[in-house]
């Protein structure tokens, strides 16, 4: 199939870009990479009159080190992310999710900024932003706005942006406060590339060797948006490393309802699989902090 027709618009500014939004209101939409808009549209499971493409916006692509924070440029594509040393060493965790997007095609087009405002719950990027309490930067009409992860993903395929503002960049904390940190992402999917079934994205912080001082653990795929497992963190804060992974991850999914079931799996076998991605995840989080 191919979209309904629609009429294109190229601003040169993200202030030019968040007025056309507040002109043509629903009927508009903004486009970035395209890589989750452009099948959507193809297949018509949603139609707009007036699509704003972001991609000649300056001011809305690169990566830099900002008073303790990276702050990454919503229209910076996946690939920049995956080849960014910057992000390597201070952002490891998104560093080490950008492979598991897709396939190199997609992430050479696909941005961090569409993939936070399309909310997919089975995306990595999402989950990412949510376990290292990122903010999210915005801007409207009525001038700049940041948003924490925590409250910017609201239900399927929906964020706190409101119709007129664009989602503009990222600034992830790089400066915890805890000890020796350790990272880690894992997920199964069907096929390489496919969205995760199931996953976890990991952030820990040591105090002596067995003590966790910091416990991040974010889901993905098990819910309507992704979530982070507070219980499971909180329990292996007071733990103080008693508890081994598979605790973690049965802890971690213990508490999920309306969780998924379709062709890709069922929510039961969802749950399961849930607990093993974060139960590996943890192991792998937990042994690069205590050889940090």
């Amino acid at each position: 199939m191919k979209p309904a027709p629609f009429e294109y618009h190229v601003p040169a500014t993200a202030r030019e870009a968040v007025d056309l939004l507040a002109e043509l209101g629903d009927g508009a939409k903004v486009i970035a990479g395209g890589q989750s808009l452009v099948p959507v549209l193809a297949m018509r499971l949603a139609v707009f009159d007036h699509l704003i493409d972001i991609g000649r916006v300056d001011g809305l692509r690169g990566i830099e080190e900002r008073e303790g924070s990276v702050w990454i440029g919503a229209g910076t594509t996946e690939a920049e992310i995956g080849r960014s040393q910057l992000v390597a060493a201070r952002v490891p965790l998104l560093a080490r999710a950008t492979p598991l997007i897709g396939h190199f095609q997609i992430r050479n087009r696909g941005t961090i900024g569409g993939s936070l405002a399309h909310a997919d719950a089975s995306a990595e990027y999402p989950a990412v932003v949510l376990a290292l309490d990122a903010v999210i930067e915005a801007l409207s009409p009525r001038g700049p706005r940041t948003i924490p992860a925590s409250e910017f993903f609201t239900g399927i395929w929906e964020t706190a942006l409101e119709p007129d503002e664009l989602l503009t960049g990222v600034r992830f904390p790089v400066a915890t406060g805890h000890g020796p940190p350790g990272f880690a992402i894992e997920e199964f999917a069907r096929r390489s590339g496919d969205f995760a079934v199931a996953g976890a994205a990991v952030a820990v912080g040591l105090a002596g060797a067995d003590t966790i001082a910091h416990a991040a653990i974010s889901l993905f795929g098990l819910a309507s948006t992704p979530v982070r497992a507070v219980s499971a963190e909180t329990l292996a804060v007071a733990s103080a490393g008693a508890l081994d992974a598979d605790a973690i991850g049965q802890a971690a999914v213990a508490g999920l309802d309306a969780i998924p079931s379709d062709l890709h799996g069922t929510a039961d076998y969802r749950r399961k699989v849930g607990a093993v991605m974060v139960a590996r995840a943890w192991d792998k989080a937990v042994k690069e902090a205590a050889n940090a």
